[in-house]
């Protein structure tokens, strides 16, 4: 009897205590949810409202699509755009989606192991007008397949996450180019027109079928803490490309790309003239570039708009053809201006300087033949690089010289196979001071003892607009949409 009442007993106990882990195991399992879906983050503005993917049908395996279910949450998260606006938490996992639109005061965040895969169902990417700036798409001369992420006429959007991706899967829209096979042209990851207060932070960016963040016809647009990867081949997948766009902040980047890491534009000959609305005020800190077959800043070659006061600074270059470029030609009209390099280091470089002035390219024939571009004070300084082919190559055009080029400061180590010419310059004015090797007759050697002469090549002091941006620490706790 005895016996029998301290097995009851022994149960009873081990019972409890099973009951008790399971309680634990699941209070603990309650509390790891809580303590994913909170967590905070900086922005240029926090917002009041919030929601998860999830709670709209979101489903991330990989093979759902989740086009209506962005769209869906979006358009539900639009009503608080003036009741302090709203957040979209996408959780982890791999969610499929076509292209959606965001709102304004609104902010997109990814989950460190959240991945947004782009749709291979082209039903799922609408077509839009081409650019008023440059007339036609650029792949094709109809209209052009809409982003990825997209916006217009917003104001204060973020987009950002703990390094979350996005990948375009863009092998699909590579093919398509390559086989001449593309009637439209192909779409970006990200493209926000005509807007103000921007930010995009914080992402990781793989595969995109063409641009990877195109800001166009907006202002204090800030893109920081971004990675972009694609194949070093790949066609056309430039990393960030600010458009006529004012008050630009692009730092603390990684780009490995099969086109130019960041390209400046504004429009494209006769269309670019006639929209006139310049890239003006960019600042550019902190980027890491590999582009084996492109620059690392590319202006142009559509700058029909202009581009003015742009400040480069604290760059690193490793296996990219070249540092700075300048891309033009007659018919674009337009100007670059005003333009400020310094602290670059390279690695391994086809050419350090380059400027083109018969780019060409052009929409159509209907460009103005006597529309020159107007290139000047152009000013590099404070830079270093190694396993060099060739220095430089700036030709500008005949009639229309390029001007006011300024390099100080600049050592070039050159390649165990150097071109045996390593300056060639036609059409150009301006002047050197401390540039190894020697620059050509055009970019004379101009110390400070002589009567033009320069110590160091032009840098502003004054501080942009965009650098007075304040971020603020927002949070997220979970969703109270419903």
């Amino acid at each position: 009897m005895c016996g029998n009442l301290r097995r009851t007993r022994v149960i009873e106990i081990l019972s409890a205590i099973i009951v008790l882990g399971l309680v634990t195991s699941r209070g603990a399992e309650c509390r790891k949810a809580r303590l994913l879906d909170s967590f905070d983050y900086t922005a240029i503005n926090c917002r009041t409202h919030s929601a998860s993917l999830t709670d709209f049908g979101g489903v991330g395996d990989g093979i759902t699509s989740n086009t209506k279910a962005f769209q869906s949450a979006i358009d539900n998260l639009s009503q608080y755009t003036a009741d302090g606006g709203s957040q979209l938490f996408v959780p982890e996992g791999k969610w499929l989606t076509g292209s959606f639109n965001l709102t304004s005061h609104f902010t997109l965040y990814l989950h460190k192991d959240a991945v947004l895969l782009a749709s291979q169902d082209v039903s799922e990417w609408p077509l839009i007008d081409p650019l008023p700036s440059y007339g036609r798409g650029r792949d094709a001369a109809g209209g052009r397949y809409v982003s990825l992420i997209f916006g217009t006429n917003l104001t204060d959007v973020v987009i950002t996450g703990d390094n979350g991706t996005i990948d375009g899967q863009g092998e699909f829209w590579w093919q398509q180019f390559h086989k001449g096979k593309l009637k439209h042209t192909r779409p970006y990851l990200i493209e926000i027109m005509h807007s103000d207060q921007v930010q995009i932070s914080n992402l990781t960016l793989v595969n995109a079928p063409t641009w990877n963040v195109h800001p166009v016809y907006s202002s204090n647009v800030v893109v920081q803490g971004i990675t972009i990867i694609a194949p070093i081949t790949s066609p056309n997948t430039d990393g960030i490309n600010p458009d006529s766009c004012s008050n630009v902040k692009i730092e603390d980047c990684y780009i490995v790309s099969g086109d130019d890491c960041v390209a400046i534009k504004s429009g494209w000959d006769e269309y670019g003239i006639k929209y006139g609305m310049p890239t003006k005020g960019v600042i550019i800190r902190r980027l890491t570039c590999i582009s084996p077959y492109s620059a690392v800043i590319a202006l142009g070659s559509e700058m029909s708009g202009g581009i003015q006061d742009v400040r480069a600074e604290d760059i690193l270059a490793i296996n990219t053809e070249s540092a700075v470029r300048i891309k033009t030609a007659v018919g674009r009209g337009g100007y670059v201006k005003d333009i400020y390099v310094r602290g670059m280091t390279m690695k391994t470089m086809k050419w350090v300087f380059k400027m083109n002035g018969d780019y060409g390219s052009h929409p159509d024939n209907h460009y103005d033949p006597n529309a020159f571009p107007v290139i000047q004070n152009i000013n590099y300084r404070d830079m270093v690089a190694d396993n060099v082919t060739m220095a430089g190559r700036l030709e500008g055009i005949s009639g229309d010289p390029f001007k006011g080029i300024c390099i100080s400061n600049v050592t070039i180590n050159m390649s165990r196979k150097p071109k045996k010419v390593q300056w060639v310059c036609t059409d150009v004015e301006g002047v050197t001071n401390g540039v190894v090797p020697q620059p050509c007759s055009l970019l004379p050697e101009k110390g400070a003892e002589s009567p033009e002469g320069i110590t160091s090549c032009a840098f502003p002091t004054d501080t942009l607009p965009v650098d007075y941006l304040e971020f603020k620490t927002c949070s997220y706790r979970g969703s109270n949409f419903f």
